[in-house]
């Protein structure tokens, strides 16, 4: 069975509310439910997929090195879809962690980039497909 949802703190719920309603169309996800003490998104078109919600941080500090999440990866359908993130991210000045690129490390075919949100969490676009 997929993972049902994940919760997500944030430092600022209102910045971080604004930065994932303009990404999260980008990875096939539509709002769930916004109100002031949280936000969500669940896939689109009733895919079978995580529903993400995003709390209010009590203090900050986050760090991908630290016990906890490390980074939130999306499969997304083809590798132009991994390219357009990747625009989108680059032309925000979010930091770049790796350019979109297959990583032979990985079980093939893996085409993704890598990018941190205005938190520092890494995220990541993916693509299983050659196409």
């Amino acid at each position: 069975m997929p993972l049902g949802h994940l919760g997500i703190n944030v430092g600022d719920l209102v910045a971080a509310h604004t930065y994932y309603d303009a990404l999260m169309p980008l990875l096939d996800y539509e709002p769930l439910v916004h109100d002031d003490t949280q936000f969500a998104y669940r896939p689109s078109n009733g895919k079978v997929g995580t529903f993400l919600f995003f709390y209010p941080a009590e203090s900050s500090g986050y760090s991908r090195a630290h016990p906890g999440l490390q980074h939130l990866a999306f499969m997304v359908p083809t590798r132009a879809a991994v390219d357009r993130v990747h625009t989108w991210a680059a032309a925000r000045g979010d930091e770049v962690v790796h350019t979109p690129q297959e990583f032979p490390q990985y079980p093939p075919p893996y085409y993704a980039t890598f990018w941190t949100d205005p938190d520092g969490i890494m995220l990541e676009a993916v693509c299983h497909k050659n196409v």
